[in-house]
């Protein structure tokens, strides 16, 4: 963490400037730079870069085009390709920001290893190596520092400088790269980074994403002609024949009627797999691995931050609405901090979807639910830039400037800075899932909730009939129509009387019981609006603000893995048993004259796969026959451990 102390004068100062640059019309707008612009200010070189073992990494060059100075490199690693490819084609924005590609850097792209234009084979997720012995022996870490190493001798007018940056899966080999980083590596911000898939992306908690289903191929479907690089798509994503990807699951049933949409066997292309396996790759891990093993454990990249070098410099930027990494950037953050307590490590958390801090639209939207104008070029021009220009072009001390902790309060909007994060001041405070649909302070008589889990009628996690590739505005959709059925319980406050902030991380500690032996459990947190609350321009026609349930965070737990990731069982049937699930950090006040809400349920289809509801060894081997419907019970001694800021 930055080693300096944010007086009450300069935060002060600092939140004036931030309400009214958010106010300002951008400094730069897009409209103002024409898609020649990288052409006309840059060159571009193509090439393929040796690694320790003798693969080849193709990497594309933009250095700008007067030498008259040196420039600083910035880099970012991709799986999803840095075309255009060949002399002549340029991309129209290069580097992190337009003030960046403005003022002047080396930007780099490079494909990953196995992908692309680049030699050598694709691992997903591939895991980090911490005892590399020879040359052969090989990771991301040790492929980022080979390309840093032969970029700062090989390219003209850098000086010496390196940083890095990515969004998502690029933001996971940022993260990597300050792993037995490379001595020039000067600053690096891993931005919805991906940090385990057993909890970001595909799985949360253990639950398989079934609404991830599309993106499978996109990691799993294998470079043809014997793996050699290739300047054009090679997978293709399943194509799902309705709009209507509610009622296309629940007819599909078990997920192993869905191998056919993985096996890419043509006329000129032979099956790959022996029977009984499809063809992709990363489908056949998600099948034969269901739970936290040493497969999914060596991928994780949260175990490998203890020992960050200190001449690294880390921004950790994450979205309060990504529904893609929220774990990831948020526990990569607390882990460089943890363990590395003499590092720059900060952390910018703001009213985003996935990548959202990376466009310019001006207003700042995530679904239906509006935070306000300029928030993205407000993080681009005074936060990101001022990141990289202070490590790469400035003296790189720790008097960057920025403060520790960036965050935004999605319930009041507006930003706040703070010394560390959470921040100082937050308390743990229990609420209880009490009789009588009430959440309240203290608790009360225990009494058993029931409903019906039917699997023929699991509860839709949006209203929207829209088959999409990975879903993003649900974090922010109104829950009424969830808050209104039979099989979802809710419990509330009454009116607030005065401002609830929350800001930390959430722990739902519950009570339960089923007549099955397995079940999920998803806790869903919400901010419930006043009837008088004004409409949005934009939202869609049939919501208005007024009685608004503002999802403000959930998540769900696989509950046979409410003891163990790795080693699952199953429910007693009927037995009262603690289930315990951690929500990801928030920073939201509950404005008075609203309302805190909790909502819990048992399914959320088809964001997450059906549970049997009973128990089997591996879901993705479950016959229709192992789906039975099931009553469960919440038992109103649960309660809800929030962080609240007082």
């Amino acid at each position: 963490m930055p080693k300096f102390t944010i007086k009450k004068i300069f935060t002060l100062l600092v939140l004036a400037s931030i309400i009214i640059s958010c106010r300002k019309t951008p400094k730069v707008a897009d409209a103002e730079i024409s898609d020649t612009y990288v052409a006309e200010n840059y060159t571009k070189q193509e090439v393929d870069i040796a690694m320790r073992d003798g693969v080849t990494l193709h990497t594309t060059i933009y250095s700008p085009k007067d030498t008259s100075k040196e420039y600083p490199i910035i880099m970012q690693r991709t799986p999803y390709s840095s075309q255009p490819y060949g002399a002549g084609n340029y991309k129209t924005k290069i580097a992190p920001n337009i003030h960046m590609m403005q003022d002047g850097y080396i930007v780099v792209y490079q494909d990953v290893r196995g992908r692309w234009l680049s030699e050598g084979h694709y691992e997903n997720m591939r895991a980090y190596n911490p005892n590399k012995k020879t040359e052969q022996d090989i990771d991301e870490s040790s492929d980022t520092y080979d390309t840093i190493e032969w970029l700062v001798n090989n390219v003209e007018n850098n000086n010496g400088n390196v940083g890095i940056w990515g969004i998502s899966y690029p933001g996971f080999y940022s993260t990597y790269a300050v792993v037995d980083a490379h001595p020039a590596l000067k600053a690096a911000s891993p931005q919805a980074s991906i940090a385990d898939f057993f909890f970001d992306d595909f799985h949360h908690n253990g639950a398989y994403l079934l609404s991830y289903f599309r993106a499978t191929s996109l990691f799993g479907t294998p470079r043809p002609d014997g793996d050699k690089p290739i300047d054009t798509a090679w997978y293709t994503l399943p194509d799902l024949p309705t709009e209507d990807q509610y009622q296309f699951f629940l007819d599909e049933g078990p997920l192993k009627n869905l191998d056919r949409f993985f096996e890419y066997e043509t006329a000129d292309t032979p099956r790959m797999a022996k029977e009984g396996v499809t063809d992709d790759y990363f489908w056949n891990e998600l099948k034969e691995h269901p739970n936290y093993d040493e497969m999914w454990q060596s991928k994780g990249l949260i175990q490998h931050l203890k020992d960050v070098k200190p001449t690294v410099a880390t921004m950790v930027v994450a979205g309060e609405f990504d529904a893609e990494d929220l774990y990831g950037p948020l526990e990569t953050y607390k882990n460089i901090e943890k363990y590395n307590a003499d590092n720059y490590n900060t952390l910018v958390f703001g009213p985003w979807d996935h990548g959202g801090w990376a466009r310019r639209k001006g207003q700042n939207t995530v679904g239906n639910y509006y935070f306000g104008d300029g928030i993205s070029e407000f993080f681009q021009e005074h936060i990101e830039t001022k990141f990289f220009d202070h490590f790469l072009k400035g003296d790189g001390d720790k008097n960057s400037g920025l403060p520790e902790a960036y965050v935004f309060d999605t319930g009041r909007k507006d930003w706040k800075t703070y010394d560390t994060w959470p921040p100082a001041g937050v308390v743990k405070k229990d609420m209880y899932l009490s009789p009588d649909q009430e959440l309240t302070f203290e608790p009360k008589e225990v009494e058993e909730v029931k409903f019906i889990s039917d699997i023929k009628k699991p509860v839709p996690y949006s209203e929207d009939i829209k088959t999409v590739f990975t879903p993003r505005k649900y974090m922010t959709d109104d829950q009424r129509f969830a808050a209104r059925r039979g099989d979802v319980l809710v419990f509330e406050t009454d009116v607030m009387q005065e401002d609830l902030t929350l800001a930390g991380d959430i722990l739902a500690k519950l009570k339960v019981a089923t007549t099955g032996t397995a079940a999920d459990w998803i806790v869903k947190i919400i901010d419930v609006h006043p009837a008088d609350e004004p409409a949005y321009e934009g939202m869609q026609d049939h919501l208005k603000m007024s009685n608004y349930h503002l999802m403000v965070r959930s998540e769900v737990l696989r509950g046979r893995f409410r003891n163990s990731f790795a080693n699952p069982e199953p429910f007693v049937p009927n037995e009262k048993t603690d289930v315990t699930i951690k929500l990801q950090d928030v920073f939201h006040t509950i404005k008075k004259s609203h309302k805190l809400q909790v909502q819990v349920q048992s399914t959320w289809f088809p964001l997450i796969d059906l549970n049997p509801q009973t128990y089997v060894d591996n879901i993705f081997e479950a016959e229709e026959s192992d789906f039975k419907t099931q009553t469960h019970t919440v038992f109103t001694d649960s309660s809800i451990e929030f962080s609240v800021l007082e």
